[in-house]
């Protein structure tokens, strides 16, 4: 792929986002990328210290490329890249990382374009010279990377709003409950939707939430208490009382199947 593959069809320059926590690492690549102006034309038009500030920088950027660091506080490079993943027309991505050989196999094998600290100027040129945009594969890609070389949990949960993504950070989140092909994520100021499914949810946040109903999970921190109830839930036809989950924060309450109330009790007991 040659530089000019990678300017839009009215031939302005690419623009290029720097996500790393580092001042100094930013510094660094902004003056290697004026190094090389003359050979790939581009503009820095943001930079960003950690993932959630790079999503909210970029619903008022149009951003064609981003470089990112791996290692990042708050959000690291792996789960921005999964976040953009999500948009229509996601930007391009290059990694830089301070990865040793073994953890580099890693984007090796799945193709993704990757940079070593230090970077150096004609080897961040032939990355860029080759780089396009985030393919099918490369968003499956990251997928896997993302669960090889990180087993943590995210730390937000993006949402499509109006074009944009919205960061809904996992700490804030009081249950996730499926609703027809939404799951609806509850905080104590809002509700939001995502099209990501329960059980995909539920496998990913088990250390942090646990399943009370066949349509709902709830986060272990924001369980109030429980209460015993008369009348039917919609698993039990005949009217027998059930418990209830009182959730820390707002006036709503969910059901406990009979299924699984042996279960949170026993988990909430630990």
């Amino acid at each position: 792929m040659n530089p000019s593959t990678l300017e839009n069809p009215a031939g302005a320059a690419m623009r290029i986002m720097i996500v790393d926590d580092e001042d100094l690492a930013r510094q660094r690549l902004r003056a290697i990328l004026g190094d090389i102006e003359a050979q790939f034309a581009h503009r820095i038009v943001a930079e960003a210290g950690h993932g959630a500030q790079a999503i909210e920088l970029l619903a008022a950027e149009s951003v064609d490329l981003m470089i990112i660091d791996v290692q990042m506080p708050r959000m690291n490079g792996i789960e921005l890249a999964r976040h953009l993943a999500s948009l229509p027309r996601p930007p391009a991505v290059v990694f830089v990382t301070a990865y040793d050989e073994f953890a580099l196999k890693a984007f090796e094998v799945h193709a993704l374009d990757f940079l070593v600290k230090p970077v150096r100027a004609q080897r961040l040129l032939e990355t860029l010279q080759r780089i396009a945009r985030l393919t099918r594969p490369q968003t499956a890609a990251i997928e896997a990377l993302n669960q090889s070389s990180d087993q943590r949990a995210r730390e937000f949960v993006g949402v499509h709003e109006r074009g944009r993504v919205v960061l809904v950070p996992v700490v804030d989140i009081l249950y996730l409950k499926a609703e027809q092909k939404y799951v609806t994520i509850r905080t104590a100021q809002k509700q939001y939707l995502t099209e990501e499914s329960l059980v995909a949810l539920e496998e990913e946040f088990r250390e942090s939430m646990v399943r009370v109903h066949r349509n709902a999970l709830v986060a272990r921190g924001a369980i109030a208490g429980f209460e015993r109830v008369e009348g039917a839930t919609d698993e039990d036809a005949a009217g027998e009382p059930h418990w209830e989950v009182m959730v820390r924060g707002i006036d709503e309450r969910l059901p406990v199947s009979r299924r699984q109330w042996p279960i949170v009790k026993g988990l909430l007991r630990r």
